[in-house]
């Protein structure tokens, strides 16, 4: 995530601890549920006050880097270990707070043909991750030092980018400690005026993303990825906007999917003529934080010559505006549980 707002800011410093189980969703990582992940989050948290509006909109949220280290007590999954960028969400009366976080993570044992081919999960060094924090916090309980537990989800997963990629998911509690290093200098919160309603005709957008995937069968090999995207949008309020749109996919991989599938399995009915190309058609949601978004679409194939996993799609993600009309934007294309690839893109908004 990217760090909001420029002026210096009052810091403060989180421990915690977790420990808890490998979610079954997929039943194919049903042999590495076994043990339990424990670990520890370390973060890193500028407050804000209400000096922008969107931090007065947020109810004064933090913005901060964390870093994250799991031991699945797991030889095949190995531990890992995260850096993420995140933000802290504060509700009643600021002693509830979420937190979002995404990064990037190494994992210690990855698929190998030869030494590891149990661990599916995995299939490359390099892996996404993300990570969400719910839970009661006490801050400044003495000089500074405060409390906090809760429950936490951390995923893995490499996007589909190299196979195999079932992923992982750990659901933990989590108990920990947080220092206000300048406690006694803090500036005040600045009141929120209130807000005009934004009013903004309906805008058309134009996205071009793309990446590189590999599909299901192992050793197919790594292949390109385009889409095309068109969409209009509706600003509602100053958090939220609403998205129709169609989307173009050109994956080189289904191809090479295809060819092996009329081949290698002749009874399935696949011919090796069928188009590798789709067409989608999605809604979606936007919600405005400063100048970053977090969007999730919804899609169906209204074009879909070859069965590939199921018909709806989903793109959550995240936007980046650059200015008014220019933005940058990576999402993650999923189906249901299974994920189909990460993208990179640039889009322009008129």
């Amino acid at each position: 995530m990217a760090m909001q707002g420029q002026e210096k800011e009052s810091v403060f410093i989180d421990a915690n601890y977790f420990y808890g189980s490998i979610l079954r969703h997929n039943k194919d990582i049903e042999h590495l549920i076994k043990g339990h992940p424990k670990g520890f989050i370390l973060g890193y948290n500028v407050k804000t006050f209400g000096k922008s509006r969107w931090q007065q909109a947020y109810n004064y949220p933090d913005f901060g880097v964390s870093m994250v280290y799991q031991n699945p007590q797991n030889d095949v999954l190995g531990s890992t270990i995260s850096i993420h960028g995140h933000y802290n969400f504060y509700f009643l009366k600021r002693n509830l707070f979420l937190r979002v976080a995404t990064g990037i993570a190494y994992a210690e044992n990855p698929y190998d043909i030869d030494t590891n081919p149990n661990n599916n999960a995995y299939g490359t060094h390099l892996l996404g991750s993300s990570y969400f924090m719910l839970g009661y916090n006490k801050k400044d309980i003495f000089k500074g030092v405060g409390l906090k537990a809760g429950l936490a989800l951390i995923h893995y997963s490499n996007s589909s980018v190299k196979s195999p990629n079932s992923s992982a998911n750990t659901f933990a509690a989590t108990l920990g400690v947080n220092y206000q290093i300048d406690v006694d200098t803090q500036p005040s919160y600045t009141p929120s005026a209130g807000f005009d309603k934004i009013k903004q005709p309906i805008h058309f957008n134009m996205v071009l993303r793309g990446g590189i995937q590999e599909g299901r069968v192992i050793g197919l090999g790594q292949k390109p990825f385009v889409v095309v995207s068109g969409y209009v949008d509706k600003r509602l309020s100053f958090k939220s906007s609403i998205q129709v749109g169609v989307d173009a996919i050109f994956a080189k991989f289904l191809e090479t999917e295809i060819a092996y599938s009329a081949a290698a399995f002749p009874a399935n009915g696949v011919t090796g003529d069928e188009d590798y190309k789709r067409v989608g058609v999605f809604v979606g949601y936007e919600l405005h934080i400063n100048k970053l978004s977090l969007i999730g679409q919804v899609g169906y194939y209204a074009y879909y010559p070859y069965k590939f996993e199921a018909r709806v799609y989903l793109r959550p993600g995240l936007k980046y505006y650059i200015t008014e009309k220019i933005f940058t934007v990576v999402t993650l294309k999923s189906h249901w549980a299974s994920a189909e690839n990460v993208a990179f893109g640039v889009g322009f908004r008129i």
